[in-house]
């Protein structure tokens, strides 16, 4: 029997001479496993192998076997037609970075609709966005995501301006930790604005230095890593650091 649904690829490897193994985020099915044959045969490599690519948004018709842990697709085609991810740098390191942090957090073959619809919105915007927006998007992002995930920083004292947020309670705090998980002064500030920010245009109005952005970044990731076991090295990470600095 075979489904329909979108799906973002995270992931694709080379498998044999002529096929590709790709992890997949659909919105039916959650994290899955696709073995896609022939795709890279030389008729066909530059037509659909493109469609493999990190951070692609496909609609997908698959065989799915709830008792396999890999499955194979029927037929597949470009949900979206980005006009500027795939070939601007900068963009494309900044959503290769989003879907490897996606590829290390859902570990689970669960459905998860509202964070597929993110994602899914957040690369589309992406695709759009000028260029003070790209460079604050992987803060907003990495930020965000964190809500649909379950340990998003709590907001609600966000006004209070307390001077400390504690990122192993995921809480603004009136006093400083007795651990050195926690930001504050300005890293406050800008948290707080972030936290706040509800549409990816309104971060052309941040304004951040490369050494500020690359702190809240390692920051963001090691809130990350107190909230999830076995969270490694992002491969990306120096890749944007580089791209983001240029």
């Amino acid at each position: 029997m075979t489904h329909k649904t979108k799906a973002i690829i995270l992931r694709s490897i080379k498998y044999g001479e002529t096929s590709l193994v790709v992890t997949a985020f659909t919105g039916r099915f959650g994290l899955q496993t696709y073995l896609v044959n022939g795709v890279r045969a030389s008729a066909k490599k530059n037509q659909h192998a493109v469609c493999f690519q990190p951070s692609a948004i496909l609609n997908m018709e698959m065989y799915h076997n709830e008792l396999k842990n890999m499955h194979r697709i029927k037929e597949y085609e470009f949900a979206h037609l980005y006009q500027q991810l795939f070939s601007k740098v900068i963009k494309n390191g900044v959503a290769l970075f989003m879907v490897e942090l996606l590829y290390n957090v859902l570990k689970q073959p669960e459905q998860n609709q509202p964070l597929f619809y993110f994602c899914e919105d957040a690369l589309m915007h992406l695709d759009e966005a000028p260029a003070p927006v790209t460079a604050n998007y992987p803060l907003y992002f990495i930020l965000h995501l964190s809500y649909f995930l379950g340990f998003k920083i709590n907001e609600e004292d966000a006004g209070k301006q307390y001077g400390y947020i504690d990122l192993q309670e995921g809480a603004f705090a009136e006093k400083q930790p007795h651990h050195p998980h926690f930001l504050s002064g300005e890293d406050v500030e800008i948290t707080t604005a972030l936290l706040q920010t509800r549409l990816p245009a309104e971060l052309s109005s941040l304004s951040l230095n490369k050494q500020k952005r690359k702190h809240l970044l390692l920051k963001y990731l090691d809130y990350y890593r107190l909230h999830f076991q076995n969270f490694g090295q992002l491969k990306t990470l120096p890749v944007l650091e580089e791209i983001l600095n240029n």
